[in-house]
């Protein structure tokens, strides 16, 4: 396919400090997933991938929260992205230079996050609404770091309309965020009215990815290496985002990376490698939180714990499982029993 490059290819995000990206693939932020234990196992796939971690609020950061987030960066390996959210461009731009000091890769600012009790702030999506504060957001933080500002966001706020005007509203919208100074693009192909419901149109990708200069990853729909080519193809993007797809497969993004790149895909691991990740993942939670780990171990679980015969059963067990000794015990019996 035409979209399919090398290995030894680079996409190039130009700054004052130049950032080369050696892997077309990008991991998304995802709230309450993404942390730095999750960002390990997709690691191993992915060793160049970039990476984000959870949205971080500008607010929160202000006053003191939320610092674990980005203070942890400088110990991990490979390109980490600080994606930030907010309405006011001071403390976005406060939030940036803290991001940048803890060895941020980039900062990438959400205008895509269609969660209503951050919309309704100004926050996420909600910037669509407003363009002039949004591209006033992008000026301010690219001038407060000297790392690439990229931007997330949306086709646009409502959807319904025809596809030549939803496309061109959508080109417009993205036309301004790269000239207030976004040095990349990540577009999901959805409205925030359809949140995550319906089909991503990639042919608006398209059209935006035709009107900008500046590179454009696709977002939407992508869960396998053949809908990671598919879509470029259909799209002529510099590369993709997956995000929901990853839950409970850290693996994804190392196995699209392989195929953009023509190298053999990593096979999806069977179910015994599933359950030593699980418990891998497990462990190391209640390791960095104490008994609460368990509680943000079982939506992992949930996800990781599929695809093969007892799969249901272990799940609803996990599930009720009151300590992570008794999780454990119950992957490894179901370890035992395959």
């Amino acid at each position: 396919m035409s979209h399919v490059v090398r290995a030894s290819e680079l996409l190039l995000i130009g700054t004052d400090q130049p950032r080369q990206l050696r892997c077309r693939v990008l991991q998304s932020p995802l709230a309450g997933v993404s942390d730095r234990i999750f960002r390990s196992l997709v690691r191993r796939w992915a060793p160049d991938a970039l990476l984000f971690t959870e949205m971080v609020n500008a607010t929160s950061l202000e006053l003191g929260h939320g610092l674990i987030k980005v203070e942890e960066l400088a110990s991990e390996p490979g390109p980490i992205g600080v994606q930030l959210f907010d309405h006011r461009p001071a403390a976005m731009a406060d939030a940036a230079r803290r991001a940048e000091a803890a060895g941020a890769f980039l900062i990438d600012i959400n205008m895509g996050c269609p969660v209503k009790k951050i919309a309704k702030k100004g926050g996420g999506s909600g910037l669509i609404r407003d363009p002039e504060l949004a591209a006033r957001i992008v000026e301010t933080v690219a001038a407060a770091v000297t790392i690439p500002v990229t931007v997330k966001t949306r086709l646009g706020w409502c959807g319904g309309g025809e596809q030549g005007a939803t496309q061109a509203s959508a080109v417009s919208w993205c036309r301004r965020l790269e000239h207030a100074g976004a040095q990349m693009l990540t577009l999901h192909g959805r409205t925030r009215e359809q949140g995550f419901k319906g089909q991503a149109d990639w042919a608006a990708i398209a059209a935006v990815k035709a009107a900008l200069t500046i590179p454009v990853i696709a977002n939407g729909d992508i869960s396998s290496p053949q809908d990671a080519l598919r879509c470029l193809e259909e799209t002529g993007a510099d590369g993709v985002m997956v995000g929901r797809g990853t839950m409970g497969a850290p693996w994804l993004v190392g196995q699209i990376d392989a195929a953009l790149s023509g190298r053999p895909i990593p096979p999806t691991p069977g179910a015994n490698d599933k359950l030593t990740l699980a418990a891998e993942q497990l462990r190391a939670l209640v390791a960095a939180k104490g008994n609460h780990g368990l509680l943000i171990a079982r939506k992992h679980l949930s996800w990781t714990c599929n695809g093969f015969p007892g799969a249901p059963q272990l799940r609803h067990a996990l599930m009720r499982a009151p300590t992570p000794a008794e999780a454990l015990a119950l992957l490894e019996q179901t370890q035992d029993a395959l």
